[in-house]
Parts: structure tokens; C-alpha cells; sequence
């Protein structure tokens, strides 16, 4: 289960502190699939970054699985975000000396999941096939098409099985018939591990994809519908 609790988020500037988030609460539970919209500057990003651990509220509380991230040590958190949390960006941030099945393994070369490496490679293959990349494993990004390279970043968000799923505009650099096939593939994928999914985008035909819908205005978070 994913708990934010009345969070807050400022940042200081030479004119006093900004405000991007107010009072921010939401709770989803595994099989959830939501979209955040809002226009820019809203603080869409900001909070999602709150929501992946990669930066602490100001005030206020995120938990996942009833565990506080923020708590945590450097290392731990570190740890706790690998295995935990499965991220995918506008930009699809792949390596482009590796290939296709290295990228998508590259979550898994720290922690107890190197230790299984046979088995890691297998589901990797298995993740890279389901996105319908199998004949291009071997293939480094600069092969790829736009669409390509972001159904890499999906696969490689879901090899460690993460509890919570994080998408920043995932579908906002492709043409209409990549982001069509990015979107489907993200909720089949959804649907099949069970876990929280939250996508932040300015497309409202991705939005309308999904069962849960918020927005966000001004740093305020509402559900629609």
C-alpha cells in the first residue's frame, strides 16, 4: 500500500521559501493504476519524485508497503528504491554502449538480485519478449526507434518486480501509434504483476486510460469522478 499523508513540499529561493505541493493525500493499494494530470509548473514532478524516494517532503508522510523511505539510511534507501520502486521517464535514459537485454539487467546488478543471476537473465528475456523486442536483444539503443527504446526503460523498470510503478510523461516524445502501443504495454504489464501504477502526463488520452484519475493545480491534489 502506497500512504502520503498531508505533504507538503517548499523550496528556498532568494525571495523566501516556494510552495509546490499543499496537503497532498492519497492512498493506493496493489492492482491501483492512477494518472496525475495538471498543467506545467503545477507540481506534477515534484511529487512524483516525493513518491520514488528520490527527494524528501518538507513536511508530512510517504509510506510504501508500511515502510517510511525516508527513515532510511543512504544505503538503504538506495536499496529500498531498486527493489521497490520501478521508474520510467519521458526520456528513456537507457546506456547506449549496452545492448537491449544489458539495459534491462542493469537494476539487477546490486543487491540480493545479482546473486541470482541465471534467473534474473531469464525474466529479462522474458520482460523483453512480452514488449515485443525479442528479436532485438542484442541491439544497442541507438538501433532502436523512439518507441523501442521506451519499451526497453519498461521492461528494465519491471525486472525487479517493484511494488510501485512511476511513469513521467512515458508516452510525451512518441508519435501516435508508439505512445498507443507504450500505453497499452504499461497497463498489460499493470495488470499482470498486480502492482501500484502511477503515470504524471499532460495527455488526457492517457489519463482517460486509467481507472483512477487525479489532478493537480497549484500544488493541490484532487480525484476526478
Amino acid at each position: 500500500m502506497l500512504q502520503v499523508s498531508h505533504v507538503n513540499k517548499a523550496y528556498a529561493t532568494p525571495r523566501g521559501p516556494l510552495e509546490v505541493l499543499s496537503d497532498v493525500t492519497l492512498t493506493l493499494t496493489p492492482g491501483d493504476a492512477a494518472a496525475i494530470t495538471g498543467p506545467s509548473g503545477s507540481g506534477k514532478s515534484s511529487l512524483l519524485y516525493i513518491l520514488g524516494a528520490l527527494e524528501p517532503p518538507s513536511s508530512g508522510t510517504v509510506t510504501l508497503g508500511g515502510r517510511d523511505p525516508f527513515a532510511l539510511s543512504a544505503n538503504s534507501l538506495a536499496d529500498f528504491r531498486n527493489a521497490e520502486i520501478g521508474f520510467v521517464f519521458q526520456d528513456h535514459c537507457l546506456l547506449p554502449q549496452c545492448s537491449v537485454l544489458e539495459n534491462v539487467l542493469v537494476p539487477t546488478l546490486v543487491g540480493a538480485a545479482a546473486a541470482h543471476a541465471d534467473d534474473v537473465a531469464s525474466r529479462a528475456r522474458s520482460l523483453i519478449e512480452h514488449v515485443g523486442l525479442g528479436d532485438r536483444v542484442e541491439h544497442r539503443p541507438g538501433e532502436l526507434s523512439g518507441g523501442e527504446k521506451q519499451r526497453v526503460a519498461i521492461a528494465r523498470a519491471l525486472i525487479r518486480e517493484p511494488g510501485l510503478m512511476l511513469c513521467d510523461e512515458p508516452t510525451g516524445n512518441l508519435d501516435h501509434v508508439s505512445a498507443s502501443m507504450v500505453a497499452s504495454l504499461l497497463l498489460d504489464l499493470h495488470q499482470r504483476q498486480q502492482n501500484i501504477l502511477i503515470v504524471v502526463t499532460h495527455s488526457t488520452t492517457l489519463a482517460a486510460q486509467f481507472p483512477i484519475r487525479f489532478e493537480i493545480v497549484g500544488g493541490r491534489l484532487t480525484r476526478e469522478g
